[in-house]
Protein backbone atom coordinates (compact mmCIF):
# COMPACT_ATOMS: atom_id res chain seq x y z
CA UNK A 1 0.00 0.00 0.00
CA UNK A 2 1.65 3.19 -1.32
CA UNK A 3 0.47 6.92 -0.31
CA UNK A 4 2.01 9.01 -2.82
CA UNK A 5 2.20 11.83 -0.43
CA UNK A 6 3.89 9.82 1.70
CA UNK A 7 7.60 10.70 2.06
CA UNK A 8 10.24 8.87 4.65
CA UNK A 9 12.11 12.46 5.57
CA UNK A 10 15.31 11.61 7.04
CA UNK A 11 16.12 15.15 8.15
CA UNK A 12 12.58 14.70 10.55
CA UNK A 13 12.96 10.81 11.44
CA UNK A 14 15.61 10.93 14.21
CA UNK A 15 13.20 10.74 17.50
CA UNK A 16 14.11 14.40 19.21
CA UNK A 17 13.45 16.15 15.63
CA UNK A 18 10.36 14.43 15.22
CA UNK A 19 9.22 15.00 18.85
CA UNK A 20 9.97 18.49 18.53
CA UNK A 21 8.18 18.69 14.67
CA UNK A 22 5.39 16.44 16.26
CA UNK A 23 4.42 18.61 19.39
CA UNK A 24 4.43 21.70 16.84
CA UNK A 25 2.29 20.11 14.61
CA UNK A 26 -0.21 20.36 17.45
CA UNK A 27 -0.21 24.31 17.82
CA UNK A 28 0.13 27.65 15.92
CA UNK A 29 3.47 28.25 18.19
CA UNK A 30 5.13 27.11 20.79
CA UNK A 31 7.64 28.52 23.41
CA UNK A 32 11.04 27.35 23.68
CA UNK A 33 10.64 26.79 27.39
CA UNK A 34 7.04 24.95 26.64
CA UNK A 35 8.84 22.92 23.84
CA UNK A 36 12.06 21.97 25.98
CA UNK A 37 9.64 20.54 29.67
CA UNK A 38 7.65 19.18 27.07
CA UNK A 39 10.08 17.01 25.65
CA UNK A 40 12.61 16.56 28.71
CA UNK A 41 15.72 18.18 26.51
CA UNK A 42 18.24 20.64 27.67
CA UNK A 43 18.58 23.99 25.87
CA UNK A 44 21.75 23.28 24.23
CA UNK A 45 19.75 19.88 22.69
CA UNK A 46 16.96 21.88 21.73
CA UNK A 47 18.42 24.45 20.38
CA UNK A 48 20.52 22.65 17.81
CA UNK A 49 17.23 20.60 17.01
CA UNK A 50 15.47 24.34 16.38
CA UNK A 51 18.36 25.53 14.07
CA UNK A 52 18.79 22.47 11.82
CA UNK A 53 14.77 22.35 11.28
CA UNK A 54 14.81 26.41 11.01
CA UNK A 55 17.69 25.81 8.01
CA UNK A 56 15.88 23.28 6.50
CA UNK A 57 12.89 25.38 6.38
CA UNK A 58 10.86 23.26 8.30
CA UNK A 59 10.28 25.90 11.26
CA UNK A 60 9.83 29.62 11.97
CA UNK A 61 11.49 30.98 14.57
CA UNK A 62 10.33 34.55 16.35
CA UNK A 63 12.23 36.12 19.46
CA UNK A 64 10.06 38.53 20.04
CA UNK A 65 10.18 40.82 23.26
CA UNK A 66 7.67 40.10 26.26
CA UNK A 67 8.13 41.88 29.23
CA UNK A 68 11.79 43.60 28.45
CA UNK A 69 12.43 40.08 28.31
CA UNK A 70 13.13 37.99 24.61
CA UNK A 71 11.27 35.24 24.36
CA UNK A 72 11.96 32.03 21.69
CA UNK A 73 8.99 30.38 20.14
CA UNK A 74 8.97 28.33 17.24
CA UNK A 75 6.18 27.05 14.60
CA UNK A 76 5.76 24.68 11.81
CA UNK A 77 6.03 26.44 8.39
CA UNK A 78 3.54 25.16 5.33
CA UNK A 79 6.90 23.04 4.30
CA UNK A 80 7.45 21.44 7.39
CA UNK A 81 3.57 20.37 8.08
CA UNK A 82 4.01 19.03 4.27
CA UNK A 83 7.39 17.23 5.32
CA UNK A 84 5.93 16.44 8.59
CA UNK A 85 2.11 14.76 7.49
CA UNK A 86 4.55 12.97 4.61
CA UNK A 87 7.08 11.56 6.95
CA UNK A 88 4.05 10.56 9.22
CA UNK A 89 1.87 8.68 6.11
CA UNK A 90 4.98 6.63 5.04
CA UNK A 91 5.16 5.47 8.70
CA UNK A 92 2.14 4.42 8.45
CA UNK A 93 2.69 2.84 5.03
CA UNK A 94 5.43 0.45 6.65
CA UNK A 95 3.25 -0.54 9.62
CA UNK A 96 0.40 -1.46 7.34
CA UNK A 97 2.76 -3.52 5.12
CA UNK A 98 3.67 -5.62 8.12
CA UNK A 99 2.79 -8.85 8.48
CA UNK A 100 0.14 -9.52 11.32
CA UNK A 101 1.19 -11.54 14.48
CA UNK A 102 -0.67 -14.64 15.03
Amino acid sequence: MTNDAARFDELIHPATRLSVVALLAAADWAEFAFIRDQLELSDSALSKQLGTLEEAGYITIERPLSERRRRVRARLTALGRERYAGHVAALRDIIAGLPQAT
